[in-house]
């Protein structure tokens, strides 16, 4: 068995997660040992814990559109990397989705970060992710640690959530579609091509 297996079947075993495990529901997430590009947000969609596809909702096809990559190079390319804060949806709050769960990727990301030597750079998406690996660097708000993107760089690259509930936000600031999202292509395409 693979160690990657063995991680697997641990998450399944963790008691945090028994209520999952007991329903059949298996934790959401995409090891890729030559992986360049990790994607780090909060969790899994409904929809995506439904179909067992990450980032397979409106959500995603936004995110592939700013990071320039189709959705066979998303999927089968070999160098894109999903891990979000919580391998499982959380349910629906009052405005959106629930907080990923405390303790989470405290004990499960460092263990499969290590399978993955080559990642050059990992897109922190909204502001669990955010507040999770930039801590104390973060700005007074997602919009501002969005906003100095570079700041984070090589390492790093903040991003809003490509939610349908962000279209505003964007609207609001088009500097993201004119300065950010150029720069990811960029990036991304460089990882694609090593």
């Amino acid at each position: 068995m693979a160690i990657s297996d063995d991680i697997f079947a641990a998450i399944q075993a963790d008691p945090q997660n028994e209520i999952f495990t007991k329903h059949g529901i298996q934790p959401l997430y995409h090891i890729e040992p030559t992986a360049k590009i990790l994607i780090i947000s909060q969790a899994p969609s409904r929809k995506a814990q439904e179909s067992m596809v990450f980032w397979n909702d409106p959500s995603g096809d936004r995110l592939r559109e700013w990071m320039g990559v189709t959705k066979a190079e998303f999927y089968h390319a070999g160098k894109i990397a999903v891990m979000p804060l919580d391998f499982y949806y959380p349910g629906k709050g009052a405005h959106g989705d629930l907080p990923p769960r405390k303790g989470f990727a405290e004990k499960w990301h460092k263990p499969l970060l290590q399978l993955m030597p080559q990642v050059e750079v990992k897109l922190l998406i909204g502001q669990y992710a955010q507040k999770y690996y930039l801590g104390k660097r973060c700005r007074k708000n997602l919009t501002e640690t969005v906003r100095h993107f570079d700041d984070y760089l090589p390492d790093y690259f903040p991003l809003v959530h490509p939610s349908p509930l962000n279209y505003g936000w964007m609207k609001r600031h088009g500097w993201f579609k004119n300065e950010v999202v150029p720069e990811l292509q960029k990036r991304v395409r460089r990882g694609l091509s090593d």
